[in-house]
């Protein structure tokens, strides 16, 4: 159906909120599953139907009018309640949800995400499945933008009021060093800091988490590496260029490298995560909630066993909330 010059549509609010959130036609375009020109059009019949212009599109970044700041806040409440509107009538009868927009932390894509998906589909045999991977931080920006309706991700912002929080499970993280490099009858943080640290780079949450703890302990370790991927970080390690400190998702995401590295707890305070299904509160009623009892059981056997198998010690240290 062919959207009607004049007439203000829910696409097309969709489609300005997009452009407001992301500043540039080509981003909402790519957020949104659309072409550049079906973006510009929408936003253009948009502003015939309300007779103003509400975007400088020649602006870069892109711009708000007047006009366009006030139909941003009309605007937000519109999406809230359609969203609403669909949460209801897909939570009468599940058969009826058509899209479930799915964020996922790449710690769990290869054995995490495909069975939830599995099981989704079998329940929700009319929905259409969009997943994003990608940082705990990327995920909740667009959850907090409404680009996603659930994301798995590290606990960031518990206390946030617009979000209900289903804790998964909580990882202490360890110390990886090169096989034999470190004695366990001898100070073991005393012959890691001979060796350089390979961070894991602090322009995601993880990185600064950890960042923040060494400076709770007062430790200031050499580092020449700071990488954003587990596989570089202990190819690396197992190289005997330097040790790192990770969680265990890491370890189980890069076990080809388990014969290249010796696992140990940290030689200080222990430091750990939480992973945390979030959504937006009110919208999907008990969805979240249900979801989050899915995926559980589904942690507990292809993370938690698994890596406590090969790791014994995490046995206190990974744990399915």
């Amino acid at each position: 159906m062919v959207d009607s010059p004049g007439r203000i549509t829910l696409w097309g609010i969709e489609v300005f909120m997009a452009t407001a959130d992301e500043r540039s036609i080509s981003a909402a375009a790519k957020r949104l599953g659309a072409s550049p020109s079906a973006v510009s059009q929408q936003l253009t019949n948009l502003e015939g139907a309300v007779g103003a212009t509400l975007l400088q599109r020649n602006a870069r970044p892109v711009r708000l009018t007047p006009a366009g700041e006030i139909l941003k806040r009309r605007a937000q409440v519109i999406l809230n309640e359609a969203a609403q509107a669909r949460a209801e009538l897909a939570m009468s009868d599940l058969s009826r949800l058509t899209r479930f927009r799915l964020g996922m932390i790449e710690d769990f894509e290869a054995d995490v995400t495909p069975r939830l998906l599995t099981h989704m589909a079998q329940e929700l045999k009319a929905s259409q499945f969009l997943l994003e991977t990608g940082a705990s931080h990327y995920l909740y920006d667009l959850l907090d933008s409404r680009a996603l309706d659930v994301i798995v991700a590290s606990e960031l912002n518990a206390g946030d009021d617009w979000a209900e929080v289903h804790p998964l499970l909580r990882e202490g993280f360890v110390a990886a060093a090169p096989r034999g490099a470190i004695r366990p009858d001898r100070d073991r943080l005393r012959q890691l800091k001979r060796l350089p640290l390979i961070q894991y780079t602090q322009r995601h949450y993880m990185g600064r988490l950890i960042n923040a703890h060494l400076a709770r302990e007062n430790l200031t370790l050499p580092h020449r590496f700071e990488l954003d991927s587990y596989h570089a970080i202990l190819a690396l390690v197992g190289q005997g260029t330097g040790w790192t400190i990770l969680p265990p998702l890491a370890l189980m995401r890069a076990r080809r490298f388990a014969d290249q590295i010796d696992v140990m707890e940290l030689p200080f305070e222990p430091l750990s995560r939480t992973i945390s299904l979030t959504a937006r509160k009110g919208i999907l009623q008990d969805m979240p909630a249900r979801v989050a009892d899915t995926l559980r059981p589904i942690l507990r056997e292809t993370v938690v066993v698994p890596a406590i198998a090969a790791y014994p010690f995490l046995h206190d240290k990974l744990t399915v909330l």
